[in-house]
């Protein structure tokens, strides 16, 4: 699949967040476009159930050609809305569920297939032949042209990569949550190929207090002459499992910042001093 080197996320676009108009996600759309970010993030839980229908509509506005974008979703997470009035926040991965949930996706997005499902959540009681029936399902008849997973462990791979080739692993990673690189997943992934997508790129650094680490990448940005937000993304585009992040911001200056993040490198001892400040300790 042909992703962009940044994706945008869609999450906060619509009630969730930002509660943008058609026409207001529709200049989003086109900012990221325009600036080379043409793969979107999406899940059928967005906004309470709303969100890919928005983004559907908004991206007919843009005059954007579909086949130049490509377009992840995500689902199994059942949570209770006002759309979906059920009692308890669950996972379904039964045939009929991701069946359907893929249906209302291409519904709303206007669309005829998603170039990428994602299993949103691991389930404990997932059954792994159903999933494998219905994904290959979804393959064969070009509903879906790729399969990953979603914030799933490196055990969770293993099962499902048992029956069921993984493409992407879309996982919580940033100089902030680094756990990946130590835990064995991004590890994992590498061996078996599996491309990881890092949502929440910028971790909690803007709402942390952590001196050390700010004093740092203030030292970086004038080193580079960028932002905090490029230092962050850039960062993590340095680990060999060439990671994809998915940026969330819905503000126009950010993506075009973002954008930019491959036009410096950093160095190797500046990649390890921020590591070390977003430990607090020296590496063992």
């Amino acid at each position: 699949m042909n992703l962009s080197r940044i994706i945008s996320g869609t999450m906060n676009w619509g009630s969730w967040g930002a509660n943008y108009s058609y026409k207001e996600i529709s200049e989003l759309i086109k900012c990221a476009y325009e600036n080379g970010i043409h793969s979107f993030d999406h899940a059928d839980i967005y906004g309470g159930y709303t969100t890919e229908e928005a983004f559907g509509k908004a991206f007919k506005l843009s005059g954007i050609d579909r086949e130049k974008v490509t377009y992840i979703s995500k689902c199994g997470i059942m949570y209770p809305c006002k759309k979906l009035k059920i009692d308890v926040k669950h996972y379904d991965y039964s045939k009929s569920h991701i069946i359907k949930s893929v249906e209302n996706s291409l519904k709303n997005l206007n669309t005829d297939y998603l170039d990428c499902l994602l299993l949103h959540r691991p389930s404990p009681i997932m059954d792994i032949q159903e999933i494998t029936d219905t994904i290959n399902y979804l393959l064969d008849k070009k509903m879906v042209r790729s399969f990953g997973v979603s914030n799933f462990t490196v055990s969770q791979m293993s099962l499902i990569e048992k029956y069921l080739k993984i493409s992407f692993n879309q996982i919580n990673f940033s100089l902030t949550n680094y756990q990946p690189m130590f835990d064995g997943t991004l590890d994992y992934m590498q061996i078996n190929n599996i491309i990881p997508m890092a949502y929440s790129p910028l971790g909690n650094f803007f709402s942390s207090n952590n001196k050390a680490l700010n004093e740092k990448i203030e030292k970086m940005c004038s080193k580079y002459s960028c932002s905090q937000d490029q230092i962050l993304i850039n960062w993590i585009l340095k680990h060999e499992s060439k990671i994809y992040p998915v940026i969330g911001t819905t503000k126009k200056e950010r993506i075009i910042k973002s954008s930019k993040v491959e036009d410096f490198e950093i160095e190797l001892m500046d990649w390890f001093e921020l590591l070390e400040a977003s430990m607090g300790k020296r590496l063992p």
